[in-house]
């Protein structure tokens, strides 16, 4: 596989087949589920390999889609495994205070006195918030509630986020 390419963006991979006529499990995020709805077409493993998207529906929490040329449980069975990118600008935009994941990973975390802390890693989406994982400057690793006490400011054109450490929680 070449590059990688930075107009798509991984949002998960094809889970497994369900049912009989086609139709694939995407393991995603639950934040990708609305974004899909005005996605075309999904990229499988790299650029090189595009499917439309015939239809998509939620069962049981779990984002099924039907895919062109994807018509039997056989078909669908070798699309398993595969990782799904979608074209970044396909994505639609978010209310204002709101962040699709991609975009605060690698993003520098400072403290509101002006300190650096480290970088946004990962978010790991929980029930009540999103928790922020920063990889420490000093090591470690630092755990951050997605709550307006904590996350002061995001700032994605200086690739920038302002916190206030919570007493207990340091990196």
């Amino acid at each position: 596989m070449g590059e990688k390419d930075p107009a798509l963006l991984e949002i998960g991979h094809i889970a497994r087949p369900h049912g009989i006529l086609g139709e694939v499990k995407l393991q995603t995020a639950p934040e990708y589920f609305a974004a899909l709805e005005g996605v075309r077409k999904i990229y499988l493993d790299d650029s090189s390999s595009a499917k439309r998207i015939k239809g998509r529906r939620v069962h049981q929490g779990a984002l099924l889609l039907k895919l062109e040329g994807v018509n039997t449980r056989n078909d669908a069975e070798t699309l398993r495994g595969m990782r799904v990118s979608i074209r970044v600008r396909e994505l639609p935009e978010l209310p204002d205070g709101e962040y699709y994941s991609h975009q605060l990973v690698g993003l520098h975390v400072f403290e509101v006195a002006g300190n650096e802390i480290g970088i946004v890693s990962e978010v790991l989406a929980t029930g009540s918030n999103d928790v922020y994982i920063v990889k420490a400057a000093a090591g470690g690793e630092l755990l951050l509630p997605a709550i307006e006490s904590v996350i002061r400011e995001i700032d994605l054109e200086h690739s920038r986020m302002t916190v206030v450490v919570p007493d207990g929680l340091t990196g």
